[in-house]
């Protein structure tokens, strides 16, 4: 995992006038706020967020998307509510990390019924900032990284058909 030090001195050493003061506090937040909390892997669950800031990093985006890489999955995953973020860290970031969690909701939502409804909320959140496109595919490039930590879903023996779904047609 990226100790807060080095990711603040990765972000620093393209962008000199980042705001320190700010990374280091959405790191310790997000440590705090996910606590014990683990990953499929057994590692702490914060180790995420951090990868996630990381290749943002590497991407060389400002601090701003940085701070939202820590703080994306807070809303998500723990009691804490988007006036919380935005108290502590500013409209900016609290419509960021928000874009980002309304991104994931849409992940979630299969039903072809709400296709074209998710596929209007994608485009009116990019259109919004594209940097919470470009934190949801972080997430989702870190979350690639790892999939051998998770189990495979069961499938039928060879020779069977899976079973089918009911319902009408």
């Amino acid at each position: 995992m990226i100790r807060q030090f080095e990711l603040v001195e990765r972000v620093q050493s393209y962008d000199p006038d980042a705001d320190e003061e700010m990374l280091n506090r959405a790191y310790v937040y997000g440590l705090q706020k996910h606590g014990t909390q683990l990953r499929a892997s057994g590692d702490p669950y914060f180790s995420h967020p951090v990868e996630v800031a990381g290749i943002l990093a590497e991407m060389r985006l400002d601090t701003s998307s940085i701070v939202t890489g820590l703080l994306h999955d807070v809303i998500e995953d723990t009691p804490v509510k988007l006036p919380e973020i935005e108290q502590r860290f500013g409209k900016t970031i609290a419509g960021l990390v928000d874009g980002v969690t309304q991104l994931t909701r849409l992940e979630l939502q299969s039903d072809r019924t709400k296709q074209a409804e998710n596929v209007r909320k994608l485009v009116l959140a990019i259109s919004r900032d594209i940097r919470v496109l470009l934190v949801k595919l972080a997430d989702r490039l870190h979350n690639m990284r790892t999939l051998h930590f998770v189990a495979a879903p069961e499938r039928p023996p060879p020779g069977t058909a899976p079973p089918r779904a009911s319902g009408p047609s």
